[in-house]
């Protein structure tokens, strides 16, 4: 299931111009942990949405999803990441 707060997803929408709700909508091609934090674990996951290259970045919490960020993907990045399923 995925879970987030209003207003961080009203923020992702002004920054990002898309819905954190769209998260359950992408087709992951690759997943990998983000080891830049030590406060939790957080993952970054590369896929489609609408036939469009995303980059999202999220937490678990128990059996929940929880977007924190879902913006476009670079070019470079889905070419390091976006053929490894």
């Amino acid at each position: 299931m995925i879970e987030f707060d209003p207003d961080k997803d009203a923020i992702n929408q002004a920054k990002h111009g898309i819905s954190l709700a769209r998260a359950a909508d992408m087709e992951v091609l690759a997943a990998i942990e983000d080891t830049r934090f030590v406060s939790e674990i957080r993952f970054r996951a590369y896929g489609l949405i609408d036939g469009k290259a995303y980059c999202l970045a999220y937490t678990l919490r128990g059996d929940n999803t929880r977007p924190i960020s879902l913006r476009r993907a670079r070019a470079k990045e889905m070419k390091r990441y976006g053929d490894q399923k």
